[in-house]
């Protein structure tokens, strides 16, 4: 197996990972053998669809949870910062360079990157821009549409 690279994780996200990680083991893994063994039970195995489909469904889970138990041994689980430096776990506030209005980011590992709770990721463009940074400095992001400059506000 390839390293795995760090993942960096809230206590809220390592709790649920561990939730779906005992969901996956007693609850969906019984489910999923209960599925096996009917489809075992209809007979010539090489031309069954049920079959085939409790098996893929069979890898699928046991992937899931190999996945999901690496991330937690290796993860990095992220407390609360009061640095006055950009890190994993930050709040930033920014504002683009030609705009009015200024915007809010945490920065996150990638498990928990959420847009619609403005939580970037540390390996998207802007969220490796803004690490190690502090406020009053600008950043550049190169996007496709050319370079975007931001200024930090303010690091929380």
């Amino acid at each position: 197996m390839a390293q795995e690279e760090t993942q960096y994780l809230t206590k809220e996200k390592l709790v649920e990972f561990k939730n779906e990680l005992d969901f996956l083991k007693t609850t969906k893994r019984k489910e999923v053998a209960e599925n096996l063994e009917y489809a075992k039970a209809l007979g010539d195995l090489s031309e069954n669809a049920e079959y085939q489909e409790a098996r893929e469904m069979q890898a699928s889970v046991e992937d899931r949870i190999m996945r999901l138990e690496t991330m937690m041994k290796t993860a990095v689980l992220l407390s609360d910062r009061h640095e006055d430096t950009v890190g994993v776990g930050s709040t930033v506030i920014i504002k683009k360079e030609g705009e009015k209005d200024n915007k809010e980011y945490k920065i996150v590992g990638s498990e928990e990157v959420d847009l619609s709770l403005n939580k970037i990721s540390n390996l998207a463009p802007l969220g490796l821009a803004l690490l190690g940074k502090k406020k009053k400095e600008s950043v550049i992001v190169r996007t496709p549409n050319g370079d975007v400059h931001y200024s930090i506000i303010e690091v929380k």
